[in-house]
């Protein structure tokens, strides 16, 4: 099954573009299934069609799902949620409350990946294409199954998994379901650790990063890049949606066109050699078979919208004896002509007038800079513990 995940700034378009080439992909005869992570659930929106918890067919090998993540839990990791519940009323919180509180951080993205890990193991669907919550929510995704599992073991400091015993006689205790809890949630980390797997082969998973001319987008789609790169995802494409016709320049949008253009060049110059599409603006809200056909059309013409689209890996990281190399690829640059310098967790690569920032994971705050050489064409930097 190919995977493909839209990300990107909220507010972008990254629903619409999802649909749009789900609907592109089905019309070629490739059974798609679009899948929404993000809890504002305008998916069902962009489709014009209401939409469940379980997959739906609404076109012919065009089907849709939004996640719930309290379903998800109810139907597939009860044990978890009547443990967490157990919890919490035994602490004295409220039945109301204790449904909230009962789904895990990071649960809402995690099912996104459970349910996914079963439809690849399944071989349902030839494509997967997931609509992301916002850029923030997506990340989260990178750290799991290690944040959830840290935060569960702090919720019962000193138990381990393979506890049965104790997890049995808390149980007969307090009516506390421990050991089955435990038993679900190795399972389910072993779960997350699979699909991440499979995220991270280049031929299986390509992410696809949307953005609009604006600064403020511009600049958190170049620092999700960084961190997709940092942690082996394959981004295959920028897509660039919303952009304004030359016409619409006169008047209160004039000023609008002139920075729209500015960040137009910046979005091709910064991420070449990445395929970028561009996506003009409908004049109008966007909803609809009809519209989602129009859309994903001009974006992939009669090419195969599950291809992958370009694959490459112009950063790494690896540990080393005292710290930890990273390499980046800066083609057609000569020796001496780059500058370097750290800040907390960002790397900032002066060329020339150009600045480019690489956000680097939070545990390079504790490394220092030893130094750093270019090797044509990769920029090594050492950090040192």
């Amino acid at each position: 099954m190919r995977i493909i995940l839209f990300t990107g700034k909220g507010g972008v378009g990254k629903t619409t573009l999802s649909a749009a080439t789900a609907l592109q992909a089905a019309r070629q005869g490739v059974k798609t299934l679009v899948i929404s992570t993000d809890p504002a659930h305008s998916l069902s929106d962009a489709l014009d069609r209401e939409l469940g918890p379980e997959p739906q067919e609404i076109a012919p090998n065009l089907f849709a799902q939004e996640f719930d993540v309290y379903y998800s839990m109810k139907k597939h990791w009860d044990s978890i949620r009547q443990l967490m519940l157990s919890v919490f009323k035994f602490q004295g919180v409220k039945n109301v409350v204790a449904e909230e509180l009962s789904a895990l951080p990071g649960m809402e993205e995690a099912s996104a990946f459970l349910w996914l890990e079963e439809y690849y193991r399944q071989k349902d669907y030839d494509l997967a294409i997931i609509d992301s919550a916002p850029t923030g929510e997506t990340l989260s995704l990178l750290s799991l199954p290690q944040v959830t599992q840290s935060w569960v073991l702090k919720a019962f400091p000193g138990q381990r998994f393979a506890m049965k015993g104790f997890g049995a006689m808390v149980r007969s205790m307090t009516g506390i379901p421990l050991d089955k809890g435990m038993d679900e949630l190795e399972n389910l980390f072993d779960k997350l650790e699979r699909i991440q797997q499979v995220m991270q082969d280049p031929e299986v998973c390509s992410i696809r990063i949307v953005a609009n001319p604006e600064r403020m987008v511009v600049k958190e789609a170049k620092r999700s890049y960084s961190y997709l790169q940092l942690y082996g995802y394959n981004v295959d494409a920028v897509i660039v949606n919303r952009i304004f016709p030359e016409e619409a320049g006169k008047g209160v949008f004039a000023r609008y066109l002139v920075s729209q253009q500015e960040y137009l060049r910046e979005i091709r110059e910064s991420f070449e050699p990445l395929p970028i599409f561009e996506v003009m603006h409908q004049g109008q809200e966007v909803f609809g078979i009809e519209l989602l056909d129009k859309i994903g059309r001009a974006i992939y013409g009669g090419s195969d919208p599950a291809a992958i689209l370009y694959q490459d890996t112009p950063f790494e990281i690896r540990e080393e004896k005292d710290g930890y190399l990273a390499r980046i690829k800066l083609p057609f640059v000569e020796k001496g002509a780059v500058r370097l310098e750290k800040f907390g967790d960002e790397l900032v690569i002066s060329l020339g007038n150009q600045r480019r920032s690489i956000f680097m994971p939070r545990f390079a705050n504790y490394l220092q800079l030893k130094g750093y050489e270019f090797n044509t064409p990769w920029l090594e930097i050492h950090l040192v513990r």
